[in-house]
């Protein structure tokens, strides 16, 4: 049996992400993916775009990340609005009602992966085992071991999850999760338009459907739609002439005639809360710990504040010289990722059920909100602070 002092299960960006955290401290680390390393060397396009935060761009910058990305692969977002239904009245935030350039970045999801593998390929003490999966784990005072597909052995002070929101792991441990499935699929792809975007991303609640359209580099966008699950693979299926009719209708025609720019990709949306972030020489991170509606795009942002958490009462502790697994450590990582994530993870939810509800009170009140976000700049100001993950 193969000794560490940690083992993680899953080399998603959660995951890559930790072992990257933690790299330079000279702790022994196992790094365990079922996709084979050439595909985490070069992971294909998947059609998301993620939004970054200012938080996030910071981490990014410390773990080596920032600079590898590509030139003109970083898009800027420097103001946002949000439309209900088919009026034309927006909801507004702006960079220039801050002390930064930007409200926030894009980065292709592929180009993050890649980046953060290159970031990490450089350490010894991080032992990649790809091709392979975890297929049982047991913890106990002592340490932790866990069995691989292959038939090896690892054995560790500290067992870490970041095996997706569905994690099998989390599972195998007894730790349930909240899971709430809102029956919809969000289908994602990039389209080039006549108009330019000025960097304006939008955010539009239509009955029963949402459309994101968010900036990247040049006359191109981000595409997001949200829609129930029986309508998605109709949208799928359309010829491109008619998919490219369909959303530029859906957005008024504001950026002109759209075109389809590669393939479209569906993911089932699912959010899951686990009801504990730890047990006995265990931790869960990223989707594992909290999995989020893509509607206010903290997704990515809140698993790579989580693994930064967890990974820094690490540090600390090994600091100290004090056994990285034990019960005190992971209870602070807890309480702290809780803390952040509970009150995003309920907003997000409340968000979509209110844009989601075509009864009549709630197509006024979501109005009415929207003119009150305008109005009150506090309340504007907050809602910024908490989307940028910026201060003011």
């Amino acid at each position: 049996m193969t000794r560490f002092d940690i083992i993680i299960a899953g080399a998603g960006p959660a995951g890559l992400s930790f072992a990257r955290s933690l790299a330079g401290t000279g702790l022994k680390i196992a790094l365990v993916e079922k996709l084979p390393e050439k595909v985490l060397a070069d992971p294909p396009v998947d059609g998301r775009d993620i939004a970054l935060t200012h938080f996030s761009a910071r981490l990014l910058k410390e773990l080596d990340v920032w600079p590898r990305f590509p030139d003109g692969s970083i898009s800027n977002i420097r103001e946002a609005r949000v439309l209900d239904g088919t009026s034309s009245y927006f909801l507004r935030f702006d960079h220039r009602e801050t002390d930064k350039e930007t409200l926030g970045y894009l980065v292709s999801n592929h180009l993050i992966r890649k980046a953060l593998y290159e970031a990490l390929a450089r350490f010894s003490n991080v032992k990649l085992i790809a091709g392979v999966e975890v297929v049982s784990v047991t913890t106990g005072a002592a340490g932790g071991s866990v069995r691989l597909s292959d038939g090896q052995a690892l054995e560790a002070s500290l067992i870490v999850a970041a095996d997706s929101r569905f994690s099998t792991i989390r599972r195998n441990m007894g730790i349930a999760a909240s899971m709430r499935d809102f029956g919809r699929v969000a289908v994602v792809c990039q389209m080039e338009h006549k108009r330019p975007h000025d960097d304006i991303a939008y955010e539009c609640f239509h009955y029963e459907q949402t459309l994101a359209v968010l900036p990247l580099a040049g006359n191109t966008s981000s595409i997001v739609i949200t829609l129930p699950a029986a309508a998605s693979q109709a949208i799928m299926n359309m010829d491109e002439a008619a998919f490219n009719r369909d959303i530029q209708d859906r957005f008024a025609g504001r950026l002109g005639a759209m075109k389809l720019v590669g393939k479209r990709y569906s993911y089932p949306l699912v959010a899951v809360f686990a009801n504990q972030f730890m047990a006995t020489r265990f931790a869960v991170i990223g989707d594992a710990a909290v999995g989020m509606h893509p509607v206010t795009a903290h997704g990515f942002n809140l698993g790579l504040r989580g693994q930064n958490t967890l990974a820094g009462e690490i540090r600390s502790a090994h600091e100290r010289q004090i056994d990285i697994g034990v019960s005190q450590v992971l209870e602070r990582y807890q309480r702290k990722h809780r803390l952040a994530a509970l009150p995003l993870y309920l907003a997000t939810n409340a968000i979509v059920k209110l844009y989601t509800d075509e009864s009549l009170p709630a197509k006024i009140l979501r109005s009415a909100l929207l003119r009150l976000g305008n109005f009150v700049r506090p309340a504007r100001l907050a809602i910024i602070r908490q989307l940028t993950e910026s201060h003011l």
